[in-house]
């Protein structure tokens, strides 16, 4: 190994110092690496010298997974902006893993190159030889190039770190670290065309109702299509996609949600994962960026390209809605202008999407989803070594209606446009502010704005707000967001505060992702780090804040006190805590777009732990809870969780969960009422809910061969609500009720209706009904992945879902896995092959 004349041409690099466990130490293992090149790629030969090279850890894994095993990484930074770039890794077992490095700090192991490595082991440890193509890397086109690297080595029984240049852990900054590589001449830019067709086959088995005259309980489809990589000039490339097929190899987890914000899920399919990094807007400059009572809005949230149709039916007895929108086309181009100013912008065109209808012996066709338009832009600059920064986002939706109602569910068209940047205090970068700011604008018919502005992230409609009201005129929404950062990004004290607003109108949920505005938030907080090993710890952290928000109104909705602690034990355990103490404050979301409502004080903690990553058993937990005064809310929960490793290409992981709680003002509906005079014509009805929750995730590993792996996955989940002690808000900005039942008011259990005011009073009855639930689901997925060749897969997937609910709050375990036990399963079979053509 390592007997090529190359090899013995090139100057070793060494000097390596320990990062971990033993921060600036010698390493306990020497390391010499080269470094080669030609007109093609770049070659990196290693000698890893090991005194027991029996004890060397071998374990094997799927792609990008961290096994806990031996091997070498190598960063670079072809740009040299001091801040972006490139990892290439490969561990003792020939597992790849790979990503991209951003903002300084951070990495990302979205993004898969097509380059190779081969390891060897031999009486003196150990050797490692990677090609990486230039086809794979950004950079300018120069007469002498002049790039940033760095190496790691792991020795993963000894849970060791050596680098190049390490970071220290007092302080922040990687890719800025990064020594010079020079003598890179004579080469430019390679040309980069690279083709991916691709081939599905999909076979559906699900149940439907008895006379569906749209599904018989199976299904076959099948797919052609193919992914184009252009690189344009030395620094930009171009991804196009042709009938693409951006279906999920992993299936999302089931959840009950009885908030007023949609469930956030992340993003799955490899077209948008890839190069995501560069669209990241907001928090650049800073290595951390704390959010207490914040809800950080996505400004490109790419699960809404493609979504499941969100038009509303017609009243119908069967329906065929199509599972996702058909993207006819997206095309995605990467990279680095002129000026060293980073780019990326996205476009995609969803088709128009119809649901086939059926009732009474007629058939019919109903649009669900117009054709529509997603685009965004990204540009970013570092200036001054990456002391300063400017950044520029824009986002457009835009929405082609038939005639029809949809034009009043969905916005016409919405914009976003917006600016962030950093810059560093002081010539040591020490001290650090980054921020942000952005408009938005929605635009739409008269009722679709008054739909929106009523809706959840918005509630327009509140009685007791006067700086707002419904504008029912209005054909469009504004509104802006804005947040800044003060960070201490150096020395064992560490600081950081904040202040942020978000106006009522702002609305980022076409093309991004976020709960809700009206929010004037801020935070101040530090803490010590203790960075030097002592006889019980090898590192420890402690802090504290404080934090605080109001809505436009002058309210206060929020404000608390938080402490938090890490330490790292000697064997490589690890506790993390956290707990906050909040105040009494008003809630202008519980009623739900109604009146303030005030919530009690109360506290939460929670508590998590692991224990060493390199033994074949490991063990974790997570467990928290909180309680609030006045029985207004109480909750605990335990996530344990078990790693077994019997082997070193298999890998089992267990973590069930329990959660339990109570809380005293969950929301049921509103109910109008003119005699409600106190809280402004409408009853706001709410009841005490005790929920239980038990779930868990299973998780099988099965390497055969760093390309070859099995994965099978399965999610139980049962959650039942018993919900009890109905009432309505008494006043504005109380936390009293009038229970039902009480005081001359009445409630029928049987048939849930309750009268405010009695059989002989004047108030109309209220049809509550029975919201109680038992949810039990099971969602599971089987997956063999085969990479053939360097950058073409084969997929055989198999996912199943069963799910059932009833109208009762008691859960009972045993009956419910009796129930799901004997549910017939929905299954789907899927067969992908793709092959990686470079020209």
């Amino acid at each position: 190994a390592l007997a090529e004349p190359v090899w013995s041409a090139a100057p070793p690099i060494g000097g390596f110092v320990q990062q971990r466990p033993d921060e600036g130490a010698a390493p306990t293992e020497s390391t010499e690496v080269r470094v080669a090149y030609d007109d093609a790629a770049l070659y990196v030969g290693a000698r890893l010298y090991d005194s027991a090279p029996d004890s060397i850890r071998v374990r094997l894994a799927r792609r990008d997974v961290d096994a806990g095993s031996d091997g070498l990484v190598v960063y670079l930074d072809p740009y040299r902006d001091r801040r972006t770039g490139f990892y290439f890794g490969v561990n003792a077992a020939g597992v790849l893993y790979d990503g991209t490095l951003l903002n300084d700090d951070w990495d990302d192991d979205s993004w898969d190159g097509v380059w190779d490595a081969r390891v060897r082991r031999d009486p003196g440890g150990m050797t490692v030889e990677m090609r990486i193509p230039f086809s794979q890397l950004r950079f300018r086109r120069d007469d002498h190039h002049v790039w940033g690297i760095n190496f790691r080595r792991v020795i993963a029984r000894r849970n060791e770190e050596d680098l190049l240049v390490f970071r220290p852990r007092s302080s922040n900054g990687f890719v800025s670290r990064f020594p010079d590589l020079v003598g890179l001449d004579g080469f430019d830019p390679p040309r980069r065309l690279a083709v991916a067709p691709y081939a599905t086959g999909r076979a559906e088995y699900e149940r439907h109702p008895a006379g569906d005259p749209f599904h018989d309980g199976s299904r076959y489809l099948s797919k052609y299509g193919a992914d184009l990589k252009v690189g344009l000039g030395s620094s930009l490339t171009l991804d196009a996609t042709v009938n693409p097929d951006f279906g999920q190899v992993e299936v999302d987890p089931a959840v009950v949600n009885l908030s007023d914000v949609e469930t956030f899920y992340p993003e799955k399919r490899p077209f948008f994962l890839e190069g995501d990094n560069v669209f990241r807007f907001g928090n650049n400059g800073a290595s951390n960026y704390w959010n207490f009572n914040w809800w950080e809005p996505l400004f490109f949230y790419t699960r809404r390209i493609g979504r499941a149709p969100s038009g509303s039916l017609p009243t119908n007895e069967f329906a065929d809605v199509p599972l996702g929108t058909t993207i006819l086309g997206a095309a995605k181009l990467t990279g680095m202008l002129p000026g060293r100013w980073s780019m990326g912008t996205v476009h995609a065109l969803t088709r128009k999407e119809t649901a086939d209808l059926a009732r009474g012996g007629s058939r019919w066709s109903a649009e669900v989803e117009p054709l529509s338009y997603y685009g965004v832009f990204r540009a970013q600059r570092p200036f001054r070594d990456g002391r300063q920064g400017l950044g520029f986002m824009s986002t457009l939706t835009a929405r082609d209606f038939a005639q029809g109602p949809l034009q009043d569910e969905m916005n016409r068209a919405s914009a976003v446009a917006g600016v962030d940047g950093w810059t560093f205090l002081d010539p040591g970068k020490v001290w650090v502010v980054s921020g942000y700011a952005a408009a938005t604008r929605a635009q739409g018919t008269r009722q679709r704005m008054i739909a929106l502005q009523r809706g959840a992230q918005h509630y327009y409609q509140r009685p007791d707000a006067g700086y707002l009201g419904v504008d029912s005129a209005a054909t469009s929404l504004d509104g802006y967001v804005a947040r800044l950062w003060l960070n201490k990004e150096k020395g064992s004290v560490f600081a950081n505060a904040a202040l942020g607003l978000q106006s009522p109108g702002f609305d980022v949920n076409d093309l991004g992702y976020f709960g809700f505005g009206d929010v004037i938030n801020g935070h101040a907080g530090a803490g010590y780090k203790w960075v030097k090993p002592d006889r019980v710890k090898r590192y420890a952290d402690w802090g504290g804040a404080y934090f605080r928000k109001q809505n436009f109104g002058g309210v206060k909705t929020g404000e608390g006190v938080a402490t938090f602690a890490y330490v790292e034990f000697n064997n490589f355990h690890w506790l993390n805590a956290f707990a906050a103490y909040n105040p009494p404050w008003i809630n202008d979301r519980q009623t739900r777009g109604g009146p303030l409502m005030r919530s009690p004080a109360g506290g939460e903690a929670n508590l998590s732990l692991g224990t060493d990553s390199r033994k074949p058993w490991r063990l974790g937990l997570d467990c928290g809870g909180g309680r609030y005064r006045r029985d207004s809310q109480l909750y605990w929960n335990v996530s344990p969780s078990l790693t077994w490793r019997p082997g070193a290409n298999v890998a089992l992981s267990l973590g069930p969960s329990y959660r339990h709680s109570k809380d005293g003002a969950q929301y049921v509906g509103t109910y109008q009422d003119a005699l409600a005079a106190a809280t402004y014509g409408q009853r706001y009805v709410f009841a005490r809910l005790e929920q239980t929750e038990v779930a868990a995730g299973v998780r099988l590993d099965w390497t055969f061969t760093p390309r070859l792996s099995l994965q099978v996955y399965a999610q139980p989940l049962i959650s039942a609500g018993d919900y009890r002690d109905f009432g309505e808000l008494r006043r504005p900005k109380s936390y009293a009720f009038l229970r039902y039942g009480e005081e001359g008011s009445t409630f029928d259990p049987a048939t849930g209706t309750a009268d405010p005011d009695g059989p002989s009073g004047p108030a109309a009855p209220i049809e509550i009904g029975n919201p109680d639930f038992n949810f039990k689901s099971l969602r599971g997925s089987t997956v063999l992945r085969w990479e053939y060749l360097p950058g073409s897969t084969v997929f055989l997937v198999w996912t199943q879902s069963r799910s059932a609910s009833e109208p009762s709050g008691a859960l009972d375990f045993g009956r419910s896995l009796g129930e799901l036990a004997q549910l017939r399963g929905e299954n789907i079979f899927l067969v992908k092959l793709s092959y990686w053509w470079s020209l």
